[in-house]
């Protein structure tokens, strides 16, 4: 039969960096407006630290326009004085132990760059409220999307947290879906792109198309 996803999406912004700001602001809305998105990743590019503050809370204030949640990528404390909704932490450990302690209950913390299984186990173990799946690497590197989906789907079978699948290409939309994503993350495939809020548009077609099952 044909199912209908209920999956939502989830943005990383490219490094955005101080001189950037004023025109990837603008850029934000306007991605913002082209379809339903859950969530945006603010990711600030090195040499950033002494407007990062101003910087999150200015796409913190794009995203609350347009009724999306903006975390930020490793730093709990920035968050905080900046106004976010929370934080992406990589791996599980000493740095995600005190982005719980720091931002919960009133704040969001999820967990991404989960190695195995048993890691991705432990984040969840440990309170997150989501867990990430598939997404690159500082290099640019990215999981096959046939190993992202197949942890999709065995997490999706058996935990109750929410999971994010990183989907490179709008392809790997559908499949991701289908395997039980709860958020589907784009970067690249939105922001690297010549219309980025089309291909958010396109992005959505391919969420929202029936899915064979």
């Amino acid at each position: 039969m044909d199912e209908k996803t209920n999956s939502r999406f989830y943005l990383l912004t490219p490094p955005v960096g101080e001189d950037d700001l004023n025109a990837f602001a603008v850029l934000l809305a306007e991605v913002l407006s082209a379809a339903d998105v859950a969530c945006v990743l603010a990711r600030l590019a090195p040499r950033s630290e002494g407007a990062a503050k101003t910087m999150i809370a200015r796409l913190a204030a794009v995203a609350a326009e347009a009724g999306v949640a903006l975390l930020v990528e490793g730093d709990p404390d920035l968050a905080l004085r900046a106004g976010a909704d929370g934080a992406h932490i990589r791996g599980v450990g000493a740095a995600l132990s005190q982005a719980i302690s720091r931002l919960k209950p009133e704040k969001i913390v999820g967990a991404g760059f989960l190695r195995s299984r048993e890691e991705a186990m432990s984040a969840g173990e440990a309170g997150v409220d989501y867990v990430m799946f598939g997404e690159p690497r500082p290099d640019g590197w990215t999981p096959p999307a046939s190993e992202t989906i197949e942890r999709i789907a065995w997490w999706a079978e058996i935990f109750e947290p929410p999971c994010v699948g990183f989907a490179a290409e709008l392809c790997d939309i559908a499949p991701l879906a289908a395997a039980g994503a709860d958020f589907i993350a784009l970067g690249e495939a939105i922001f690297g792109a010549e219309r980025p809020a089309e291909a958010l548009g396109q992005a959505e077609a391919a969420l929202l198309a029936p899915q064979s099952g």
